[in-house]
């Protein structure tokens, strides 16, 4: 039998079980045992009664009919001999008819050996009508008969035997010396059978005299042998007969026939004298055998009753000590279980209660009372209340541990937290100091590698703000009023490094509510990441959103190998749930980041298969972070229900300028990061282009690296002239600053002395240094003026907020 696995009640009931049903079973055997002996003697006094003493009579009824026998068969002559004979003959068919009834009134209780016994019996005395059948007919001899009868006589000594069998060994052995004293009177009768013929043919033999001399020895024998094992009082009868008159006139004859010899016998004894001596004392011995066996059946049932009575004060105390036995076994093992079930309680409140909520509170940053939450329970001095202890100490160090990891993990938080903000204090001072001199500077090289080097800054940034956001805390960078949507998109394209492979498609005029900026520009900012670094660097990144019934969707999709079902499935998992982050865990920092911005503002989202072999991923913004373009400043007036991006460069101007004229920096240098403004008008990191009407940033053809310093190249003019070539970074447009006024027709060729020539063929001659130098300072100064503007209609600043930055402090 396997108990591993089971429950340990059933393992402690089938510990108690095993000794209850062994005691059980020994109750059963001894109380069975007892109650069986016990009653074998009370059937064996029984059958005694109901079939031994028939036998008994049966056996007397033989005897007579065999003396009978030999008697006719020595004088067949004699008519009163046959009469005789069929007398005896009669009545030993009575006696056989009582032994069968009785016999069969207590055949179930005979055990198998008496069973055989019987039958035998029953077959000698099937048999006994062929006997007489020859003994009628003279056809056997009389020795051949006295053998016959003999052979019917004797299997009913060993069935009475069988029937005094008993498990006690001084009432078996008083049983068995009955049957010899029955044995001894069988000695007599057969030599009455001897003698008798004898004397009535008036010959005899000397094998007749021996066989007689030897029963006259064998009954002295069995009556020497049993007599003594028999009680005082039993013995005392038959001596006290046998030293009587019968007995001696008896013993006086036998002595006479025997020193006469064989051949003076006949004459010596009388036959009349010999019949009535032997006859009177079997007749007494038969009767002493018959109290004498009443007598042992009167012996038999006291000790039976004894031995029941035994038998049943064993079975009951027997009962008694196996319900006790029960009952302090079911009372132990309900103790044991009721203390491991408190045990495995105290166990799984501990595991499954306590130290989880521990860990939830000190994840939540809140203060854990060890001596409440691990409080010392009571147990007992035994093992399982020593168990219980180390529970308890266990319990203690679990939450001791907790609470050192929390403590470790709010401190490495705090030591980012803290490395972080040191590093954008660095960084926005940094970017103010690129600030200035990208104002300052003249050359448009240099203002390339400042682009670029702005460019770094802002991703280190967003970095830094990364490294925030997974210490638990809340990005500086916020905002108080709405930005438009197109803004926030592309200011999260700002801050990817292959930011010139991804196109942002037409998105509808929203602006996005100040508290999410920074946290949705990030979000978007991470999944772009993900995005140009999970596909091939010769692929564009699509960006295009609609609007849905309960918000907005933004779409990102890429053209990499995509994502297994199973990773798909653990990322959405992840992006769902936001688990605690691990230290150990760096392979999906950004999709981390991701999830914690998303939880925060109840933004949505998921990962999908791109139809272009890739991931798409898809982000929900609730209609909470949204509000109408025009709600908040930076919000373009174009008209349509499309925001392409496209940003006036002054304010109350009735008419945008055409979209073949916009702004666009100096050729060669990348963007600059887009970071809007709470109070101004924000320009988008990508200048608007015209591509048939339709106005929407589109990457570049291969990525290549950032251009180096080199000779300025001849840029294509005119307003079908491309603004954002192959190379990724947004080129200047002749005349794309001044008014239409001043503007002169781009297909005149410019001569040296600055006329227009006729010749479109003929080479565009250089710029004057004074002049370019000029126009820049004018245009650095129309962006003084700008700020300055906007510096005065927006709230007071810190001191140390730079221009075209906002404070990290107050979330402006």
């Amino acid at each position: 039998m396997r108990f591993r696995g089971k429950s340990i009640r059933r393992k402690i009931v089938a510990l108690l079980l095993v000794p209850l049903v062994s005691l059980t079973g020994l109750w059963v055997f001894a109380t069975v045992i007892t109650g069986t002996e016990a009653a074998r003697l009370l059937n064996a006094a029984e059958a005694i009664r109901t079939a031994g003493l028939p036998a008994e009579d049966l056996v007397r009824a033989l005897q007579k009919e065999r003396r009978q026998a030999l008697v006719l068969l020595a004088d067949p002559r004699r008519a009163d001999n046959l009469a005789a004979l069929r007398d005896q003959q009669a009545t030993t068919d009575r006696a056989a008819t009582a032994f069968r009834s009785g016999a069969a009134k207590v055949r179930d209780d005979m055990s198998p050996a008496t069973d055989v016994r019987f039958r035998r019996i029953e077959k000698a005395l099937g048999d006994l009508d062929g006997l007489r059948g020859k003994i009628r007919d003279d056809s056997i001899s009389r020795h051949g008969a006295f053998q016959a009868y003999n052979d019917l006589v004797e299997p009913y000594y060993a069935f009475l035997g069988s029937l005094g069998a008993f498990e006690d060994a001084e009432m078996d052995k008083q049983a068995r010396a009955l049957i010899g004293v029955a044995r001894a009177r069988e000695a007599l009768s057969r030599e009455d059978a001897l003698l008798a013929a004898a004397l009535t043919a008036g010959t005899m033999s000397r094998q007749d005299l021996r066989a007689v001399s030897d029963r006259v020895a064998e009954r002295q024998i069995l009556y020497s042998t049993n007599l003594a094992v028999l009680p005082a009082a039993d013995q005392k009868i038959f001596e006290e007969y046998w030293r009587g008159t019968a007995p001696h006139t008896l013993r006086a004859a036998e002595d006479t026939a025997i020193l006469a010899g064989y051949a003076r016998a006949p004459r010596t004894i009388d036959p009349q004298r010999w019949e009535k001596a032997a006859g009177v004392v079997l007749d007494e011995l038969a009767r002493m055998n018959t109290e004498a066996t009443g007598r042992y059946a009167d012996r038999v049932e006291p000790i039976a009753t004894r031995v029941l009575t035994k038998a049943a004060v064993a079975g009951v105390l027997g009962a008694a000590a196996l319900v006790a036995s029960l009952v302090i076994s079911l009372r132990i093992g309900r103790g044991l279980v009721r203390d491991l079930r408190q045990l495995r309680k105290e166990a799984h409140e501990v595991s499954g209660v306590r130290l989880p909520a521990v860990m939830r509170r000190l994840a939540a940053g809140e203060k854990v009372d060890l001596a409440a939450e691990a409080p010392l329970r009571d147990f007992g001095p035994d093992e399982l209340g020593q168990v219980g202890k180390a529970l308890n100490t266990l319990q203690r160090a679990a939450v001791e541990a907790a609470v050192k990891q929390a403590d470790m993990r709010r401190g490495v938080a705090d030591v980012f937290v803290n490395l972080a903000r040191r590093s954008q204090v660095l960084l926005h001072r940094q970017l103010t100091l690129l600030d200035a001199m990208e104002r300052r500077t003249e050359d448009t090289e240099e203002l390339a590698d400042l682009f670029r080097l702005d460019h770094l800054t802002t991703r280190m940034r967003r970095h830094a703000e990364g490294l925030v956001i997974l210490s638990g805390a809340a990005p500086a960078r916020q905002w108080r009023k709405p930005v438009r949507l197109m803004d926030v998109v592309r200011g999260a394209v700002a801050e990817v490094e292959d930011y010139e492979r991804i196109e942002v498609r037409r998105l509808p005029r929203l602006a996005v509510r100040g508290p999410a900026v920074g946290d949705l520009t990030h979000l978007v900012a991470e999944l772009l990441e993900n995005a140009t670094v999970f596909s091939p660097p010769h692929t564009a990144v699509q960006v295009h959103g609609q609007r849905v019934a309960n918000g907005f969707t933004l779409e990102i999709h890429d053209r990499g190998l995509g994502m297994s079902p199973d990773a798909l499935l653990e990322a959405n998992l992840r992006l769902a749930e936001t688990p605690e982050f691990e230290l150990s865990d760096t392979d999906r920092l950004g999709l981390f980041v991701v999830s914690r911005l998303a939880r925060r503002h109840d933004v949505k989202v998921t990962l999908q298969t791109s139809p272009y072999g890739g991931t798409t991923a898809v982000v929900f913004i609730p209609l909470d972070l949204l509000t109408e373009a025009g709600a908040g400043k930076g919000a373009g007036t174009g008209p349509g229900d499309e925001d392409t991006g496209e940003q006036f460069l002054a304010r109350g101007r009735t008419t945008p300028p055409p979209r073949h004229e916009a702004l666009s920096p100096a050729a060669g240098r990348p963007p600059a990061p887009a970071r809007p403004a709470a109070d101004d008008d924000v320009l988008c990191p990508f200048e608007p282009c015209a591509d048939e009407g339709e106005e929407h940033h589109r990457a570049g053809g291969a990525l290549v690296p950032l251009p180096r310093r080199r000779p300025s190249p001849q840029l294509p003019e005119g307003p079908g002239a491309e603004r954002t070539p192959s190379g990724g970074l947004p080129r200047r447009v002749r005349q794309a600053s001044l008014a239409p006024q001043l503007r002169k027709d781009p297909e005149a060729p410019r001569t040296r002395g600055g006329t227009t020539g006729t010749d479109p063929a003929g080479p565009e001659p250089e710029r004057d240094a004074d002049e370019v130098r000029a126009r820049m300072a004018a245009l650095q100064r129309g962006w003084q003026r700008g700020r300055e503007h906007n510096e005065a209609d927006a709230p007071r600043r810190s001191p140390r907020t730079a221009p075209r930055t906002t404070s990290e402090g107050d979330g402006r």
